[in-house]
């Protein structure tokens, strides 16, 4: 307290406690203390699926509030058959061992992405369908842009159970605004 205002009263700061107590008890100010994630997912190879996945299922953990919308060909990340032959590019992959001119030849996409399968088998990371399973029982929103669906000729029933489907972009921004950190990947 400053010098210039007197020093509350014992029924004033038992008052305040009550009250803080009351807001506790109601839960008032439970929803605004957690904070919240929103991730655009724009990329739908297997070595982008894994960063907002794995960002999303992390803060999920936190008991953060996480969305990730999902646009193009981050949508491949949700299609239950797509989700399961995702692939790696290897050109212009500069954390490859593979030159551009080996990349471009018929086939080294599978070679590259069998690579990382193999890696990612070898670590005991989990699948892509496992983070997202995951994600949806942690509670994560994992959302279709339904202008890419409709542009991809995709169905909502192309997606794994628990996604939201027919979402747009006004929701995506929305959501990016009331969020504590937002994320393009």
């Amino acid at each position: 307290m400053s010098a210039e205002s007197p020093e509350p009263t014992r029924e004033e700061l038992a008052a305040r406690v009550a009250d803080l107590e009351a807001r506790l008890d109601d839960g008032d100010d439970a929803d605004e203390d957690q904070p919240k994630l929103s991730i655009i997912a724009t990329k739908g190879t297997l070595d982008m699926a894994y960063p907002p996945l794995i960002l999303a299922t992390t803060a999920a953990a936190f008991d953060w509030d996480v969305t990730v919308f999902h646009t193009f060909w981050g949508l491949d990340i949700l299609h239950e058959e797509r989700a399961d032959s995702l692939e790696l590019s290897a050109v212009g992959n500069p954390n490859l061992p593979v030159p551009n001119a080996v990349a471009a030849l018929p086939g080294m996409d599978r070679v590259t992405t069998h690579m990382l399968e193999r890696k990612l088998d070898a670590n005991g990371t989990a699948s892509v369908a496992d983070l997202l399973e995951t994600g949806i029982e942690m509670g994560v929103e994992f959302q279709a842009c339904q202008m890419t669906i409709d542009l991809l000729d995709y169905d909502a029933d192309d997606f794994y159970d628990g996604v939201t489907v027919g979402v747009g972009a006004a929701t995506a921004l929305r959501d990016m605004a009331d969020a504590d950190v937002q994320l393009l990947v």
